[in-house]
């Protein structure tokens, strides 16, 4: 009921189709002499969207952007524009030393300009010789000329910060591209032993009751006794066989649970009414699309998260490249400010006023070596180059393993098709041997052997359909398209 409930929940908020929701259901409802409980079959889509939408580290993912954001916000702060008020007065033996009041407001601007404007308004007979009596005001600018004038710590740090948001929804991707791998491959093996177990379950089925008959044989003088001991030891071993099969079974369902959580956050252990889906077994592999390896090949290259988070922190070092450069320039800054009395500081404004009323400086420095310079701007351009050189590996790796699983997909194909036959000819073999047993031309002993190798064949293209699944997502994983 805890998945039927999942598959419903994420049908209606769109993570998995309505329609397939309702194909994965109408088969599900098995009832047995045994076990009248509802037997709830989960799809290999059903249980990539449960785990899309519940697994802890898919959440874990999204708070990585979500910090990345919050670090977007913080560098912000640099470019916040500010308020101050500095207030200082002193009054002693009856004396008015000084009040000095100086209200400030500072816009800090992408191109490193500072603009600050502020009033004062100063009193007292011991005031600072430099300071202006009463009320006035003032609006200044602050230009770098040379160093931090086409980039600076503020503009790089926030650059950054935009660069690590978009770098961060790239990881997330990757971290659900490998997620979904894993989670993938758990679900096939869950799959392809429950496939084989049915296998087992229904060979125990007909020699159950090929026993029986040849018992009935052996009372009626039909049957030689030497007969009852080869069905018995036939059914035995397929009742080792099965409970085998049955181990596998449930310790890959231990193994399946890894991947599946409540929306609450709690695990959830797969139950003994959950199902894996058994349509994929009848199903020709021919109708299963492959896709083309230039395609997969180009959009690897293009969309691969690893590719893309390579892709960004070039941009972020090239960044700190230019910051890393201001380095070897000279301090030569700017300072002017536009003065006037009162609160008005445009008053009167006119060539007089620049002329009378005003304020200005500059500030020049200029290391003698730029040893400190040098060495940062050329660390910076070694971490281009080495990150570059990881990027170039990377690729390579990346193409070389959608080369590696393609042809191993199309070979399994090729395979499995080979398989189909052979397992048809063994049941067809098998068939004819049981017609020439029932009319006592044949032995069991010959019967048996059909039998087994019938039943190999079975198992063995299980076996090669469920691996062709497996590397099928292993493609799509290795291009980075599991999304």
């Amino acid at each position: 009921m805890i998945i039927r409930k999942m598959i419903n929940r994420l049908s209606r908020a769109g993570v998995i189709p309505i329609g397939v929701c309702l194909l994965s259901l109408l088969p599900a409802v098995q009832v047995t002499a045994q076990d009248t409980a509802a037997r709830v079959q989960l799809t290999a889509e059903t249980f990539t969207g449960i785990v899309r939408a519940y697994h802890p580290v898919c959440k874990q993912a999204d708070i990585l952007v979500a910090k990345a954001k919050a670090e977007r916000l913080s560098a912000r702060g640099g470019f916040d524009p500010s308020f101050y008020i500095s207030s200082d007065q002193k009054t002693f033996d009856g004396k008015n030393y000084y009040r000095y009041t100086n209200p400030e407001l500072k816009v800090p601007t992408w191109y490193g300009i500072e603009v600050k404007a502020g009033t004062e308004n100063n009193a007292g007979t011991f005031l600072n010789s430099e300071s202006s009596a009463g009320a006035s005001s003032y609006l200044g600018v602050s230009v770098p000329l040379a160093k931090n004038l086409l980039m600076d710590k503020r503009r790089a740090v926030l650059q950054q910060a935009r660069l690590l948001v978009d770098q961060s929804v790239a990881e997330r991707r990757q971290i659900l591209n490998d997620l979904l791998y894993e989670a993938n491959a758990a679900y096939w093996n869950w799959a392809s032993s429950y496939e084989v177990y049915r296998i087992l379950s229904n060979a125990i089925t007909v020699n159950t009751n090929r026993f029986a008959l040849v018992k009935i044989g052996f009372r009626q003088g039909d049957r030689p006794a030497i007969d009852t001991i080869e069905a018995l030891a036939q059914l035995q071993n397929f009742q080792f066989l099965q409970s085998e099969a049955l181990l596998h079974f449930t310790n890959a369902g231990v193994e399946l649970s890894n991947y599946l959580w409540l929306a609450n956050g709690t695990p959830y252990q797969l139950a003994p009414t959950v199902l894996p889906d058994t349509t994929w077994a009848a199903q020709s592999l021919q109708q299963v699309k492959q896709g083309l390896l230039d395609e997969l090949l180009y959009a690897a290259k293009l969309t691969h998260p690893k590719l893309t988070v390579y892709g960004f922190k070039l941009k972020s070092l090239e960044v700190e490249r230019k910051l890393k450069f201001q380095s070897l320039l000279p301090m030569i800054n700017l300072k002017t400010n536009l003065l006037n009395k009162g609160y008005n500081v445009f008053k009167g404004a006119g060539a007089a006023l620049w002329e009378n009323n005003y304020k200005f400086g500059i500030d020049i420095g200029l290391p003698l070596r730029f040893s400190e310079g040098r060495g940062a701007y050329r660390t910076a351009k070694l971490k281009i180059q080495e990150t570059g050189l990881q990027q170039s590996l990377a690729t390579l790796e990346i193409e070389n393993k959608v080369r590696y699983y393609y042809n191993e997909l199309t070979g399994l194909r090729t395979q499995a098709q080979v398989y189909e036959q052979a397992y048809r000819n063994y049941l067809a073999l098998l068939r004819g041997e049981d017609i020439r047993f029932r009319s006592g031309e044949s032995t069991l002993f010959l019967l048996n052997s059909r039998e087994n190798k019938a039943l190999e064949a079975q198992q063995k293209l299980i076996e090669l359909k469920a691996k062709f699944y497996k590397t099928l997502v292993a493609v799509n994983w290795a291009a980075g398209q599991l999304k």
